[in-house]
């Protein structure tokens, strides 16, 4: 379900059209939990998901609206208007993961919680290249403002020290992020590790931003990182996040 939801965005043309998707999927939800499923493949596989793990319907509800909410082809006006979004989608996401795993962990929740705004915040960023080529920009407007910088200097490029410093401010929060969740994982069940390990995408990300000084259309941020498995496994073998 949640790349039917995720691609919505990219694949309309009008919003109305978007709408109609989230209405189906938001209702679908609701038969669901009424032990009464449409006929759709992706719909009856959620369902049996449900049955089996007993997720908790929030979760998805929150991610359908917030999805439904950015449908709204705007820059976020902060921060934490970013922060909000990924919380509700990203980290509702590792929510409903971890009742898969069987851990109901306020430890746990925490993490996700750090974790899944760290995702949201490098996906925006990983994504930027992507949408400049469109001529949209999603960005936090208080901090290109804060550096001078405009929409335009993205969608052309440019690669000037205060467009480097929007993405490193973008970047450290993320890091931010990563390091508070962190920062509590001996109180975290080892149970609720696998649903932490995007956390190696995360960090291999950041890492190459930085070596690149935060040059976010560098021709090294869209390869695929060969290792990223070999750092998978380490991660689950010392079994950290």
């Amino acid at each position: 379900m949640w790349n039917w939801l995720r691609q919505i965005k990219d694949s309309i043309t009008q919003k109305t059209t978007g709408l109609m998707r989230m209405q189906f999927w938001r209702e679908a939800v609701e038969d669901i939990y009424c032990d009464n499923p449409p006929h759709q493949p992706v719909a009856t596989e959620l369902w049996r998901a449900v049955k089996r793990h007993n997720l908790t319907k929030m979760w998805f509800m929150k991610i359908i609206d917030e999805r439904e909410k950015n449908l709204d082809d705007r820059a976020y006006r902060n921060i934490q208007e970013l922060e909000t979004y990924a919380e509700n989608t990203q980290s509702a996401l590792l929510y409903l993961t971890l009742e898969m795993l069987g851990v109901r962990d306020i430890h746990a929740d925490h993490a996700a919680s750090h974790i899944g705004k760290a995702q949201g915040i490098v996906t925006c960023l990983r994504a930027t290249p992507y949408h400049s080529t469109r001529q949209k920009v999603f960005l936090p407007m208080d901090i290109c403002m804060l550096h001078g910088v405009s929409q335009e200097d993205f969608i052309r490029g440019k690669q000037e020290k205060n467009v480097r410093d929007v993405i490193y401010n973008i970047a450290s929060q993320a890091h931010i992020h990563l390091e508070h969740a962190r920062s509590f994982s001996k109180k975290v069940p080892v149970k609720a590790y696998p649903a932490f390990f995007c956390t190696v995408a995360l960090d291999d990300y950041l890492c190459n931003v930085r070596k690149v000084d935060f040059n976010i259309f560098h021709p090294s941020l869209q390869k695929k990182s060969t290792l990223l498995p070999l750092h998978l496994y380490i991660r689950s073998w010392k079994k950290t996040y």
